[in-house]
């Protein structure tokens, strides 16, 4: 047995056929010169639907630091690429995406600074080549989920990176059933390096993020690491409700004072239950993603089933 330090690179995969044999490629490229530490690459598929399982199978054929575990279905882009992380072994972990969009080529410098003591080196995509709107939209939103957090979150962070097993550790203790990483890394207090890179484009298959997975993630984020919403949501409804109950009383004296000259009339009536139905609605969509995710994590169910390992 090799008396080397094990490092772990984990990348999660979901119908990546077209990818995932360059992606080893580059991985493979990318360690060769780094001969002081061994290896395991973790590959987990969450039920892909096209070749890629077996295009990894064959991978890890021919090479055993190649680990691959199949989940029994699609658990989400979430609790996969979580679990995964948390299966490694290594003195540190490398978590990146399969779609190439995070380089491998950035895995030594990673390597590097934890070498010079950081517990958590972190990629961050200042500048995307992908779609502008969208790296508009997440740049924003992250800057407002700073502002409200309790704690100062990493900004243009997608989870590519090191992180140090003493972190993975503290993470495996929380066991946090639907975790938002990259809030509760932050959590944590590490001193986190941070290593710039631009974003390539997606350049095969299509991306696994859509609108709904998008909300999910950015609601996530807020409800795991702010209480601003919800007190928001409670001081505008004791408000509004004060305010209503004024208006109220104010027409009633004007009616019963100016009985024939102060006609209600219906359009304020409508306007205003329409208004407050909106507001009472919002926040109840609040009030629901915080009781989601208290019933989320009570629930205890497992973060991902396996069906195969591989290489283990």
């Amino acid at each position: 047995m090799s008396s080397r330090t094990l490092l772990s690179i984990v990348t999660p995969c979901y119908n990546e056929e077209e990818n995932v044999e360059e992606l080893y490629r580059r991985i493979k490229a990318a360690i060769a010169p780094i001969t002081q530490y061994d290896f395991e690459i973790l590959i987990i598929d969450n039920a892909s639907e096209d070749g890629t399982a077996a295009k990894v199978k064959r991978i890890a054929a021919v090479d055993p630091t190649v680990k691959l575990i199949i989940n029994t279905r699609n658990f989400g882009h979430i609790r996969s690429p979580y679990y995964g992380i948390i299966q490694s072994t290594g003195a540190a972990t490398i978590y990146l995406a399969s779609d190439l969009q995070d380089p491998p080529e950035i895995i030594p410098e990673f390597i590097r600074e934890w070498e010079k003591g950081y517990k958590l080196v972190m990629a961050i995509k200042p500048i995307s080549k992908g779609n502008a709107l969208v790296h508009s939209l997440r740049k924003s939103y992250y800057r407002v989920l700073d502002g409200i957090s309790d704690i100062s979150l990493l900004s243009d962070s997608t989870g590519f990176g090191l992180y140090d097993r003493a972190v993975l550790d503290h993470i495996r203790k929380i066991n946090d059933p639907y975790p938002y990483l990259r809030g509760l890394i932050c959590e944590l207090g590490y001193e986190i390096k941070t290593i710039p890179f631009e974003q390539p484009r997606r350049l095969r298959g299509i991306s696994k993020n859509n609108l709904y997975t998008l909300y999910d993630i950015a609601m996530l984020g807020v409800v795991s690491h702010s209480k601003v919403p919800i007190r928001i949501a409670a001081f505008l409804g004791f408000l509004l409700g004060t305010l209503s109950v004024l208006a109220a009383l104010a027409y009633l004296v004007l009616k019963l004072m100016y009985w024939d000259q102060f006609p209600v009339g219906v359009a304020p009536i409508v306007i205003s239950v329409f208004f407050l139905f909106g507001v009472q609605f919002m926040f109840v969509g609040i009030l629901g993603e915080y009781i989601g995710s208290i019933h989320t994590y009570v629930q205890r169910r497992p973060t991902v089933v396996e069906k195969e390992r591989i290489n283990f």
